[in-house]
């Protein structure tokens, strides 16, 4: 019994080692943590290193861009984690992004890390009730369990009142973390719960995502012609609830440049035809659509019953 011990422990530091050297390199791992670093994020980070010794049970992360706010997420479970932070009884202000905990964060191979992916669409009951057994368990290799729910937007009502039961129950070794555009997409109650950090606001000169251009053009020669959007929605899984959003934040953009006359991309000239007493009209559109993603509605009906709704007000008709 004794040598059968012996075997399994041997074969146990085995294949850790095997992991480790399946680990990816340094440069690797830092590219998942690099919207993290960047320069306009130092004063979040600061404020995050100074809530890492209490960690609260929820954080929220709004504003920013998501890929700032995804990266921020991993470099949080990271400094929470970080073998090489602790040191007189305090965590150091930044992980150190090359230790073993660090590296599988930045891999998606830390099993004390786990995510609820809402930017693949809806947050289901069922991924919540998942999660439920394991909060009751003690981290299996970091001093924290982190669960980041990414565009928490995207939990349906029954899944968000799932999660807010869980906050409900002391989680000492477990830490939430959403992400969201803004805090208002979400139930007040989840808002109340957890502690919020504000990310700068994109800056509105900055050009859009080329993804989202291809569609915010589709969308202006729609508004003229009448033609060629319904072919680019009808095909499935052309559009998710993301880009919808993104299309959305798109459109009001472009209505804004046209309202200060400083627009230049054909969605702020299209919006520009616009008369003026139907702007109000072409705002509430914009709105209303938001509410209905948030609500879990199709993205490509939304997406077609905005499209429709400008068509007529560019052509006068409400």
């Amino acid at each position: 019994m004794a040598e059968t011990k012996k075997v399994a422990k041997a074969s146990s530091r085995a294949g850790s080692a095997a992991a480790d050297e399946a680990l990816p390199s340094r440069e690797e791992a830092v590219a998942a943590f690099s919207s993290a670093l960047a320069p306009g994020l130092e004063r979040a980070r600061s404020r995050l290193s100074a809530l890492a010794d209490r960690p609260p049970q929820l954080l929220h992360v709004e504003g920013g861009e998501l890929n700032e706010r995804v990266g921020l997420a991993l470099w949080w479970a990271a400094l929470l984690n970080c073998a090489n932070t602790e040191e007189a009884g305090a965590l150091q202000p930044e992980p150190c992004l090359a230790c073993s905990a660090c590296l599988r964060i930045g891999a998606g191979l830390f099993a004390d890390l786990v995510i609820l992916d809402g930017r693949e669409g809806n947050i289901k009951i069922d991924q919540v009730r998942e999660l439920r057994p394991l909060l009751g368990e003690a981290p299996r290799f970091g001093r924290k369990r982190v669960v980041v729910v990414l565009e928490a937007q995207a939990l349906g009502v029954e899944a968000a009142n799932s999660l807010l039961k869980s906050l409900e129950e002391p989680c000492p070794d477990s830490c939430f973390l959403f992400t969201m555009p803004q805090r208002e997409r979400l139930l007040p109650t989840l808002v109340s719960r957890g502690w919020v950090l504000t990310l700068p606001w994109p800056d509105p000169s900055r050009p859009l995502p080329e993804s989202v251009r291809d569609w915010a053009s589709a969308l202006a020669e729609f508004t003229d012609s009448g033609r060629g959007w319904f072919e680019r929605t009808s095909v499935k899984g052309a559009v998710d609830a993301v880009l919808a959003q993104n299309i959305v934040l798109a459109g009001q953009k472009a209505l804004a440049e046209r309202l200060t006359g400083k627009g230049s991309s054909g969605l702020a000239r299209a919006l520009g035809r616009v008369p003026e007493s139907l702007v109000p009209a072409a705002d509430e559109l914009f709105a209303m659509c938001q509410e209905a993603l948030q609500a879990q509605v199709n993205p490509s009906l939304v997406m077609d019953r905005m499209a429709t709704e400008l068509y007529l007000l560019t052509h006068g008709r409400s």
